[in-house]
């Protein structure tokens, strides 16, 4: 078997790993190490029959205008577009505008009542730190059952009190009585994500991007880590041996751990997305680009309009069904299909092109337990010259964007 020596050893060619070897630059000491055959991660796109859809919906959303143009400055050509977003919950048969919590008023009176009186009562729990905890105490039953709890166990495929009460991180919408009631006359649904950038070729431009500052010698495709000394920092894949002087991996943590010989590690868990892309012949739903299904007959949590970004005229959509992590609640294509006549989403198009991938992992499941191993597990690591990061290396959720620079932050400390 071949040996190679590197400074740095970077695990997966997704955003991350491509971000930190960008970060190093061209004349670095590097290889990544990629056991697809191609790089990107969950970044990749697909073109098919004239469709583009990605792996699943991923836009953009920067607060970094200085990552945002040097990502754009690499991206020579390519139409780029900054969307503001449109998006809606589907229940009992009609649209609301997200999110749900601040758009109570334009349920049926009943029940717009009924939210709004929990909500009013609604009183938190100190000692409940889980997730639907949090929800409860925050929002009270009414808004609670009619969507946050529904959709985000129909999304993570788990019972909300097993997560963490701050699970989601910046990326839930929160807000108080004043904002829901404020937001009935003057409406301001802003979120983190209110705007979203997204390029005609698809998520993986931004890919290109990042590779436009990797020696394409240091890529090393279709090969698969398999064990890490972290004594001898030699690293064993299925075509020879790296050693190295630091590693840096965006494999999922527990993985990571087992490469370790740190055993088989508890305390994970996860879930799977099942994603459904699916092209039609004439153009469906207008001025919306995502939906969000609550109803637990419904098989989808989620589906999104790549044809209303870039106003094509035919209807493109990418549908996400959550799965738990051994791969229950799984739909079929004919189930999907059913489900989007049902709402009304698909009327007289014909399904002209589709194409599915499962995500596994998808959504990290954070718990109080999961933080304290990850945390005290990284720096353990770390002490051995070896660095694990982003979604999946810090079991954790973030954007893209968190992943850019969570990577130029480990290589500015590695350069001290």
């Amino acid at each position: 078997m071949n040996e190679t020596t590197v400074e740095t050893l970077i695990i997966g060619a997704g955003m991350s790993g491509l971000a930190t070897a960008a970060a190093l630059g061209r004349g670095a000491s590097l290889a990544i190490i990629e056991r697809d055959g191609e790089p990107g991660g969950y970044c990749k796109t697909v073109k098919q029959d004239g469709f583009v859809w990605d792996y699943s919906g991923h836009f953009f959303h920067f607060k970094h205008a200085e990552i945002e143009a040097w990502l754009r400055e690499r991206m020579v050509g390519q139409e780029i577009r900054t969307v503001a977003k449109k998006s809606f919950i589907r229940i009992g048969g009609k649209l609301v505008d997200f999110p749900f919590q601040k758009n109570i008023h334009q349920l049926p009176q009943a029940d717009f009542i009924d939210c709004l009186h929990d909500l009013y009562f609604a009183k938190p729990d100190p000692a409940d730190t889980s997730f639907k905890g949090m929800l409860y105490g925050r929002f009270g039953r009414g808004i609670c059952e009619r969507f946050l709890i529904p959709y985000n166990e129909k999304l993570y495929a788990t019972d909300l009190g097993k997560l963490d009460r701050d699970a989601m991180g910046r990326f839930f919408p929160h807000a108080d009585v004043a904002d829901i009631i404020r937001n009935m006359k003057q409406p301001d649904n802003a979120t983190y994500n209110a705007t979203f950038t997204y390029p005609r070729g698809g998520a993986i431009e931004y890919v290109k991007a990042l590779l436009t500052e990797v020696e394409p010698s240091a890529l090393k495709l279709s090969e698969a880590l398999v064990k890490i000394d972290l004594e001898k920092k030699v690293a064993t894949t299925t075509k020879g041996t790296y050693r190295y002087q630091r590693l840096v991996s965006s494999a999922p943590f527990p993985t990571l751990l087992e490469l370790c010989g740190r055993g088989t590690p508890d305390g994970y868990s996860w879930n799977q997305v099942q994603v459904f892309n699916l092209g039609f012949d004439a153009k469906g739903p207008r001025d919306v680009h995502w939906v969000y299904y609550p109803e637990r007959d419904v098989p989808f949590y989620r589906i999104g309009f790549y044809d209303n970004i870039f106003d094509g005229d035919r209807m493109s959509l990418y549908v996400e069904v959550g799965l738990t992590r051994e791969g229950k609640g799984a739909a079929t294509l004919e189930q999907v299909i059913e489900a989007l006549r049902r709402d009304g989403t698909v009327t007289t198009q014909k399904l002209v092109s589709h194409h599915s991938v499962i995500m596994n992992p998808a959504y990290v499941h954070i718990t109080s337990d999961s933080n304290a191993k990850v945390s005290a597990g990284r720096a353990e690591l770390a002490k051995h010259g070896v660095f694990s990061l982003g979604r999946y290396g810090g079991w954790t959720y973030c954007s893209i964007e968190d992943n850019i620079v969570e990577a130029r932050a480990l290589v500015a400390s590695l350069k001290q």
